[in-house]
């Protein structure tokens, strides 16, 4: 989901340096809208993102992706017992996650992305298991949420740190509708508008099925034997070579292999590196990310959804006011299209995006 902007935060207003804060540890699947739901029950005073329960000390990003710690990605909640309780938290948290699913939520798969309920005061527990229980009444399938005692907790990065209030419109798979008081509706695709149907302020929703890949030996004849080796090959373009790194007009960059938008120049930016350089994808789940160990390196290499192709990779070098990431891409992996031409090469649903002001950095 999308979102123009979050719902009001009841508790921004609020004083609670002279309460007795209480704190549970939650685990939702991707903590940037667990985190900024929880931040919107009334009572809760401060929340943060982490890793929880692993086997290691002080992991990263990277690590806990790619290195099998065990840590599942976690949202401390500290409330006031007095405005909320654990039991009208946890009640929330399950309108929030699919507590039957193992290791996955929303598009996200992975031991991070499990559920979990991780408690400091033993005298939670009770609660805890009477919630489970009522709630595994309105479940067919058996709950596998764990339930344990917070071993450890280790603070994220901070570009994750209230990720969705610095990027609103950044992906997330928590419904708002279900907060009590204000609610917001996400800015989804209705069957009556046609695919990719967009709103001034807000990227268009990129509908995976509009996109194919075609069979090998069409793309060897279609693409240039620089493209081929890039995006089938996992080759790499000599550094200041590539047709975009200086490419400094509007416009949307697509894969070159099936079409589907990727990034955009609003998110483009100069890293000094020699290959296009950008803050984020125009939508996280049009990019899927694998560790690469080759060349006697370890890193996260990016590859486009539909098309398969190899993109090029992922640093957390990248500026910290934009989420600290730097998506490091091959030009030729990408095709540029101008915003003069969105509509004659059929995105002219995106012409709304480009027209909207820039995001304050």
């Amino acid at each position: 989901m999308r979102y123009e902007t979050l719902p009001p935060n009841p508790n921004v207003k609020i004083d609670y340096s002279q309460a007795g804060l209480h704190r549970i540890y939650l685990a939702g699947g991707c903590f940037w809208g667990t985190q900024a739901y929880m931040q919107r029950l009334p009572g809760v005073a401060a929340t943060s993102v982490g890793y929880a329960n692993g086997r290691t000390e002080n992991p990263g990003y990277q690590d806990v992706c790619y290195n099998n710690t065990g840590h599942a990605e976690t949202v401390e909640v500290a409330f006031d017992p007095e405005k909320i309780d654990l039991a009208t938290i946890l009640d929330y948290f399950f309108k929030i996650i699919d507590p039957t699913l193992l290791n996955r939520q929303g598009n996200d798969r992975g031991t991070q992305y499990r559920t979990g309920i991780y408690y400091v005061d033993p005298a939670d527990l009770p609660v805890i298991q009477a919630v489970v229980s009522r709630q595994q009444q309105t479940c067919k399938l058996p709950i596998v949420t764990e339930i344990r005692p917070l071993e450890q907790y280790f603070l994220a990065e901070d570009y994750h740190q209230d990720y969705l209030e610095k990027n609103p419109g950044g992906y997330c798979h928590v419904s708002f509708s279900t907060l009590p008081g204000d609610r917001l509706v996400p800015v989804i695709q209705s069957p009556a508008q046609p695919s990719g149907f967009s709103r001034p302020g807000v990227a268009p929703l990129i509908d995976p099925s509009r996109y194919t890949r075609p069979d090998e030996a069409v793309l060897k004849k279609s693409l240039t034997p620089l493209s081929y080796a890039v995006v089938r090959e996992n080759a790499t373009e000599h550094p200041f070579s590539g047709a975009y790194w200086r490419e400094e007009r509007t416009g949307l960059y697509v894969d070159v292999v099936t079409g589907e938008p990727l990034f955009s120049s609003r998110d483009k930016f100069d890293a000094g590196c020699g290959w296009p350089s950008f803050t984020k994808p125009v939508d996280r789940q049009v990019i899927l990310e694998n560790r690469d160990r080759s060349h006697g390196m370890d890193r996260t290499e990016a590859r486009s959804r539909t098309g398969d192709s190899h993109l090029g990779h992922v640093f957390t070098d990248g500026p910290v006011s934009k989420g600290g990431l730097r998506y490091c891409i091959n030009s030729a992996s990408l095709r540029f299209i101008p915003l003069a031409d969105l509509e004659k090469e059929g995105y002219g649903d995106w012409l709304d995006y480009f027209h909207m002001p820039e995001e304050p950095a």
